[in-house]
């Protein structure tokens, strides 16, 4: 055979062998430069940018009380003779409560009525006397202690009619004081009677909370007494946590409680309607209105070479990381206070930043809260 022909079959073989080493060569290239891309994009740790007050809110528990709550009860001594309401009940301003036994109070009341018709008739006896003796001194017919003694009794008359008049008034309030009637609106909290029992004046009859204002009670540490006097108040009830109500300090403990040594602050509630009753948890959160917003950040986020502090930004779109110069407010033990810069919400690197080159892609594997 030919050394030509030999040369030309030995080539036939080997051509698909040859192919397919140049394709595994390429595809090698492809891999690499894939590789080399995927090794570019740097991963990178990074935290959000949150801007808050730089004295941080402080919330503490608490329960819903009414701003007035009062024990009333009967102004005259009797024994009870019905109890109209129940615990829970709502009582409107001048319903009945309670009732005494007004047996002897209308005796009261007769009495001074008599005693009234008793001193109107001994007036009209001595007012007459008085006319006829100042008629007679004045023709000469009676002497001057006649007259004297006829002005005395009649004065004296006018004035046992007067006191007989203020007893029948007395007398007439103490026969409505047997009616024990609500003052305000408001919803019964105890009943301290029953029927039968027999109460002195003044003895307390029936709890009664007012509706018209209610208010938040809570312990308060001394080193929050500024706060709670300076700052801004606001009130969450756990059954409503998305709705706040806006809350005023109205009285504070002069001296601290002997056990807890915290002191009892009173919050008012205006806002507050139906929704919120009496004997409800409460949030109050306490909040410093003076206070600049700040973003608190970790120490290695914080990259400065001479040109003043700054941020890496991540953009989540292109992976790409923009170097921002940023105000610090600022140093903390382990973490960095700035006050602009950064918008809110932003991804900044947070370690590792001395080695970032801002023409690299990153790739944001972790997010860390600081």
């Amino acid at each position: 055979m030919p050394k030509n022909q030999s040369f030309a079959r030995i080539r036939n073989s080997l051509a698909p062998v040859l192919v397919l080493v140049a394709s595994a060569l390429a595809l090698a290239g492809c891999n690499q430069i894939a590789a080399e891309h995927a090794v570019s994009a740097r991963p990178v740790l990074v935290t959000s940018v949150h801007y808050e007050a730089e004295k941080p809110a402080r919330s503490f528990v608490g329960a819903v009380r009414p701003r007035i709550e009062s024990d009333l009860g009967f102004r005259v001594a009797g024994k009870v003779l019905k109890r109209l309401v129940e615990v829970g009940a709502v009582v409107k301003t001048g319903q009945a409560l309670a009732t005494l036994d007004e047996v002897d109070l209308r005796l009261q009341a007769e009495q001074a009525q008599a005693e009234l018709g008793a001193a109107t008739g001994v007036l009209a006896q001595a007012s007459a006397a008085e006319t006829r003796v100042k008629e007679l001194r004045q023709k000469g017919w009676s002497t001057a202690a006649q007259l004297d003694q006829a002005v005395a009794a009649a004065d004296e008359a006018r004035a046992r009619l007067a006191r007989a008049e203020r007893s029948v008034e007395l007398t007439n309030n103490s026969l409505s004081y047997a009616t024990l009637v609500a003052d305000a609106l408001g919803v019964v909290t105890a009943t301290l009677i029953e029927p039968g029992q027999v109460v002195a004046a003044g003895q307390p009859a029936i709890r009664v909370a007012q509706l018209a204002e209610k208010e938040v009670v809570v312990a308060m540490p001394e080193t929050l007494l500024a706060r709670a006097k300076s700052g801004e108040a606001r009130v969450s009830i756990w059954s409503q946590p998305n709705k706040l109500y806006a809350a005023k300090l109205r009285e504070l403990a002069p001296s601290a409680d002997p056990t807890t040594r915290t002191y009892l602050a009173k919050f008012s509630m205006p806002g507050a309607g139906d929704e919120v009753q009496f004997g409800m948890t409460a949030t109050l959160i306490l909040s410093d209105p003076a206070s600049e917003r700040v973003a608190r950040l970790p120490l290695s986020a914080l990259f400065n070479q001479g040109n003043g502090p700054s941020l890496y930004v991540v953009d989540p779109k292109t992976g790409g990381v923009t170097l921002k110069p940023v105000t610090v407010k600022a140093y903390e033990s382990n973490g960095v206070l700035i006050s602009g810069g950064v918008e809110e919400g932003a991804n900044v690197v947070a370690v590792g930043v001395q080695k970032l080159d801002p023409a690299e892609k990153v790739k944001v594997v972790s997010s860390l809260s600081f």
